[in-house]
């Protein structure tokens, strides 16, 4: 009992230090941050989230570029573009992310708040299992015309993926934040159902405290590191991302 109250007072500190707003000068959330309409943050958040593998700092570059391209306004340019104004982004890429990948993703994005009441309503309909949830959002997403490859960029869950990006998504839509790094718009999903966005820095720390022990960053590992957080926090689970991820990036632990 002793070791568990160490470390949630280790890891408490943590939070305290990495979640407020110095973090979001260094983090991919800035750029949903640039915005004030619900949906051009959720849009924003999405694209953002999407490319967000890599470097830090070409991630939020070419995130900028990416809104600048979709005129600083992404949920009137989804809802509302033309065949020909897609051409502009025939030349954006992001490693693998590409032209054809990035056009595909805004007929996509079209389709979800034409055909399916938005990307909050889609996630909502599974807020008591949100890893199915995204497995589903995959299948809605990818209802429009494709190249197979474009599928590769949202993970699926229900493959054993442990899906880093789309639930630091919904972490950023999600968790309820008075530190006002999070946005906590989406008001239907409660906080003790999102999941921790797992990567090589979260998930080398969580093992190293004793949080996780799988070897693989895959959806088992995500289920075990989860039920640790959901011991430390039951209501505010995924808090604990800001506390392993700072210590891993910031801290070299």
């Amino acid at each position: 009992m002793d070791n568990f109250n160490h470390l949630k007072e280790f890891l408490d500190l943590k939070v305290e230090q990495y979640n407020n707003p110095k973090f979001i000068d260094s983090d991919p959330i800035q750029i949903p941050h640039q915005f004030q309409l619900k949906e051009d943050i959720e849009i924003a958040g999405f694209l953002t989230a999407t490319i967000a593998w890599g470097n830090r700092k070409s991630i939020i570059n070419n995130a900028n570029k990416l809104m600048d391209l979709l005129d600083r306004s992404p949920y009137d340019f989804v809802l509302n573009h033309q065949p020909k104004d897609l051409e502009r982004l025939n030349n954006f890429v992001h490693r693998t992310f590409n032209g054809q990948d990035c056009k595909t993703f805004i007929n996509a994005l079209k389709h979800i708040y034409t055909n399916h009441q938005g990307l909050e309503t889609v996630f909502s309909n599974y807020s008591s299992n949100l890893q199915l949830g995204i497995s589903k959002f995959k299948s809605n997403f990818f209802e429009i015309e494709h190249l197979p490859r474009t599928q590769k960029h949202i993970s699926d869950p229900l493959k054993n993926s442990a899906a880093k990006r789309i639930n630091m998504f919904l972490r950023w839509m999600v968790r309820q934040d008075t530190a006002g790094v999070d946005f906590g718009i989406w008001k239907n999903i409660p906080m003790s159902a999102l999941s921790c966005p797992l990567d090589v820095h979260s998930g080398n720390i969580a093992r190293q405290l004793g949080l996780l022990q799988r070897k693989q960053n895959d959806a088992k590992a995500l289920e075990e590191l989860d039920t640790a957080l959901r011991q430390l926090d039951p209501k505010d689970p995924v808090k604990y991302d800001f506390a392993l991820f700072g210590v891993g990036i910031f801290e070299k632990f």
